[in-house]
């Protein structure tokens, strides 16, 4: 494996985000000693090394060759040019007295102009955008914008995530199942090309890793899964586990292990920041609502326990309500039954912070995809389901949604790197 040696840049598709503004000024106030990076795994957690009787349990930080957050370099893209600190602001995340603290790196990360197509995402209207003639040339001008980035700032290493809104749902067609056929509706500005699909065959063309953090089609196709072979680029996504889903992915798996039944699920949220504007158009919300309906099934599996889970009735709700800002609440009605067919309910009220729990996710995921990498990986990782509501995966495999199942897949893959080192110094 390669060292962690240097300087990574970190290129973030929506800079100006709530997520992406909370992430960055968290890792900056993190790595000056100024704040605890709550929910990030490679910060703060733990991983069992060895046999079962030996009691050795390093943080993964310790001993996972991980870039280190005094080397990261933050910079990318947006719709809107206001700077990382003036962004900060006025998505009311983090309090100013936290901002200011890091006032001066916010204000020098200045987003380069973004690739922009109203058509995926119908309520915001972008006015720091590129204009070129096709979308294989807007392609070649991301491109251009990592090779300056990368010089400018001496790096070693760039790894890409898109922290921008979700878009319009895009079905998986003829011009996503090949390479030629993917760079044809490039250079035809083919409707069926995303702004993100743009993004990832830039990054990977600069044999840069690409991390999706919406559910957007972008890198869940074919053709690039092809194009991260060809140049041997670990891929991941897609849509950060957050919230509701997160809680989904727990307690799906509880009532299985249980052997309890569900009759039905009924989910909804109130979310104010930019996100929830965005859902509110149907063709946006189609595209979430795909993402977090397919955790149920795939967890209950109702083919093998027909008894227990044929014909579940979810639905799921989304409702943009701006005096929320990016504090989201969600409310979940579960109808279970047990013994005997005898009816049950939970109720769960999850009053949470949108980006605060995206935020670590982010940095996590940016630590570890460098990290595969370095270690030679290439295509989807599967190994970081544990970060996405929809995990990525091709036609011969399956997603697994246990959060559990998918935790453990995480720290087998880390053991799997490091063991060799832990056995050089095992006394």
């Amino acid at each position: 494996m390669k060292d962690a040696k240097g300087k990574l840049g970190v290129l973030v598709i929506g800079v100006g985000g709530a997520v992406a503004t909370t992430f960055i000024a968290g890792t900056m106030l993190t790595r000056k000693g100024l704040g605890i990076p709550v929910g990030s795994i490679t910060q703060l957690a733990t991983m069992h090394l060895g046999k079962s009787d030996e009691n050795r349990f390093p943080k993964i930080k310790e001993v996972v060759p991980l870039a280190d957050l005094k080397d990261l370099v933050f910079g990318g893209w947006d719709i809107f040019e206001e700077d990382a600190y003036a962004a900060a602001r006025h998505a009311e995340v983090l309090t100013v007295e936290d901002l200011d603290k890091v006032k001066d790196e916010l204000q020098a990360i200045k987003p380069m102009k973004a690739v922009f197509d109203q058509n995926f995402v119908k309520r915001l209207h972008g006015t720091w955008v590129k204009v070129a003639p096709t979308k294989w040339d807007l392609k070649e001008a991301v491109r251009k914008d990592i090779q300056e980035f990368k010089a400018k700032h001496n790096l070693d290493r760039v790894v890409c995530i898109w922290c921008g809104s979700t878009e319009v749902f895009t079905k998986i067609s003829a011009v996503h199942e090949t390479l030629p056929a993917l760079q044809k509706a490039m250079q035809e500005n083919s409707p069926e090309i995303a702004p993100s699909m743009i993004y990832a065959y830039a990054a990977l063309e600069e044999g840069i890793p690409y991390i999706n953090g919406a559910p957007n089609l972008t890198v869940d196709m074919p053709a690039i899964w092809d194009l991260a072979a060809e140049k041997q680029v670990p891929i991941c996504g897609k849509d950060f586990k957050t919230g509701q889903t997160m809680l989904k992915t727990v307690l799906s798996p509880m009532l299985k292990t249980r052997m309890l039944g569900l009759k039905g699920w009924f989910s909804t949220n109130i979310l104010g920041n930019r996100d929830g504007e965005v859902l509110d158009d149907p063709g946006s919300f189609k595209t979430k609502e795909e993402s977090k309906l397919s955790v149920i099934d795939n967890i209950l599996q109702p083919s093998l326990y027909p008894e227990l889970y044929e014909n579940i009735y979810h639905k799921v709700c989304i409702n943009y309500y701006p005096p929320s800002k990016d504090n989201k609440e969600s409310w979940d009605n579960i109808d279970i039954f047990g013994w005997l067919g005898y009816p049950m309910q939970l109720k769960v009220n999850f009053l949470c912070r949108d980006s605060i729990l995206a935020a670590p996710l982010c940095l996590d995921l940016v630590l570890f995809i460098d990290l595969a990498k370095r270690a030679g990986f290439s295509g989807i990782q599967s190994w970081l389901s544990f970060y996405f509501k929809s995990p990525m995966h091709d036609y011969e495999h399956i997603a697994e949604h246990d959060l559990f199942i998918q935790s453990a897949n995480l720290k087998n893959t880390l053991r799997h790197l490091v063991y060799p080192v832990y056995l050089a110094d095992r006394p």
